[in-house]
């Protein structure tokens, strides 16, 4: 495993593996137990530029190459990623901390989205519309963007890599990809590998492994992507929006998010609290869509807490290796401490820790709390960790107001005996996706996901893909004499 991290610890530029030429390295640690996995001299802004470039001139012949033929690549990678699935699994657990539970969600949505690449190479079509002039046809062709520049995040960086190259090269474009800096390889160069290995042309996907510190916003302002699909932090993410508009570009921004899974009077309860232990603690809580924030009718707020702490307390904190292991270490020190600090912030502004879980390096075991002040700032942000808020309500007016207090509108759940009801409750959430009886934790390949607020702007998956990653051309056809006026 650690001669694969060493392997692939280069850029991947122009087809080519090779060694970055900055003055310093991003060292890729093991969360968990703190072991250099590689060491990797970051790209400067000429390699950034070298590798827009080979994407750009990579991109025209792929794009007229027969989509049949396009998808063919797609195909195969997908069954690369099918044969490797053991030995992703382990990257998944060594660089980031991700269980063996967590890698299967992880690599059953990737192959998910890959299935779904090999369909989009023949989903755009055109349309022939009419015309108030005589003898003319107006032609509406839907053809790709050219390059698009893909930045990727550490919590499911395999996944949310795939997610945008995949699409975005099935439908014609080039890529050059910026993998977070803590996760390089498995949301980066492995991604490029794969691809290699399945015959995609040299050029057309490039990985460069950097950091702000060095590049500044080069891989935004370059002039050569049309688009770029960015998902982390909003703070970030309003950076990101802020430059591309500037330079006339299209941001696709998939950021935070603050959902709540509600439980209303008439729920099942066992169900709601199965749904929402998932929905909290997968991942260590590192998830976009997880509920930081459990709201429940206070009519049965007694026994849904009750079996609620006592499934907490079930959920082995450890070595992600190990298969009996739920939660993992999270991303890095600086993560723990924030996590740790909101679980005291919250105790010293007067809540209780129905469970206070201890912290060890970056091992932060599940808290549990209640009677969070309403006007804690805890409430209104995202914790990107294993810390649960449980917040009683009386009555759905107050759960809706609740639930919309909050910056972010990314995902969200409602349990009720009553799915109209629950349907009624979820229009009124101003989230951009929401479940009746069910976790907030979902994607799916044909259906929108993005969020509303501070959530991001604009929706992939599907449609929406085609949608993020092409572009309409009008080329109208005068057949006859057309009249001018002079």
């Amino acid at each position: 495993m650690s001669s694969y991290f060493t392997d692939l610890a280069q850029q991947y530029i122009g087809g080519e593996w090779r060694p970055g030429t900055g003055s310093w390295d991003i060292i890729d640690f093991d969360p968990y137990d703190g072991e250099k996995l590689a060491s990797i001299t970051i790209a400067t802004a000429d390699e950034v530029d070298a590798a827009y470039r080979a994407a750009r001139d990579a991109q025209r012949p792929w794009a007229e190459t027969n989509a049949y033929a396009r998808r063919a690549v797609f195909e195969k990678a997908l069954r690369i990623v099918e044969e490797r699935e053991q030995e992703i699994t382990e990257m998944i657990a060594a660089e980031l901390g991700g269980t063996r539970l967590k890698a299967a969600f992880e690599l059953h949505l990737a192959k998910e989205f890959l299935r779904e690449s090999v369909h989009l190479a023949l989903r755009p079509e055109g349309r022939i519309l009419p015309s108030p002039t005589d003898g003319k046809e107006n032609r509406l062709y839907r053809v790709p963007v050219g390059v698009v520049g893909v930045i990727s995040p550490f919590n499911f960086p395999f996944l949310l890599s795939l997610k945008s190259v995949a699409p975005a090269l099935a439908l014609g474009n080039g890529v050059v990809l910026k993998p977070h800096q803590n996760t390089p390889i498995t949301g980066g160069s492995l991604v490029a590998k794969i691809f290699e290995d399945a015959g995609l042309p040299g050029g057309l996907l490039n990985v460069v492994i950097t950091d702000i510190a060095e590049i500044g916003d080069a891989f935004i302002e370059h002039p050569i992507p049309k688009v770029i699909s960015f998902t982390g932090s909003d703070a970030v993410g309003r950076h990101v929006a802020t430059v591309c508009a500037a330079h006339f570009k299209r941001s696709i921004l998939e950021l935070g998010g603050n959902s709540a899974l509600v439980v209303l009077d008439d729920a099942d309860v066992d169900y709601a609290v199965d749904a929402a232990v998932f929905s909290r603690y997968v991942h260590q809580g590192q998830v976009c869509m997880a509920a930081n924030r459990v709201l429940v009718d206070r009519s049965i707020e007694a026994e849904f807490t009750e079996k609620f702490v006592a499934k907490v307390k079930t959920l082995k904190a450890g070595d992600p290796r190990d298969p009996q292991t739920v939660i993992g270490p999270v991303i890095n020190a600086s993560q723990a401490e924030a996590v740790s600090g909101a679980v005291e912030q919250a105790i010293a502004e007067g809540a209780t820790a129905l469970l206070h879980g201890t912290t060890t390096e970056n091992l932060v075991e599940p808290s549990v709390l209640t009677g969070v002040p309403a006007d804690s700032a805890l409430l209104q942000q995202e914790i990107f960790g294993p810390v649960a808020l449980l917040v009683p309500f009386d009555g759905e007016e107050e759960a809706v107001r609740i639930v919309n207090d909050t910056p972010y509108g990314l995902s969200g759940a409602v349990h009720t005996a009553d799915v109209e009801r629950g349907v009624s409750f979820a229009k009124r959430i101003d989230t951009g996706m929401f479940h009746v009886n069910d976790g907030t934790v979902h994607d799916e390949p044909l259906v929108p996901f993005g969020g509303e607020k501070h959530s991001g702007i604009g929706r992939l998956n599907g449609e929406s893909t085609v949608e993020a990653f092409t572009t309409q051309k009008w080329i109208s056809v005068q057949h006859g004499r057309s009249a001018f006026p002079f």
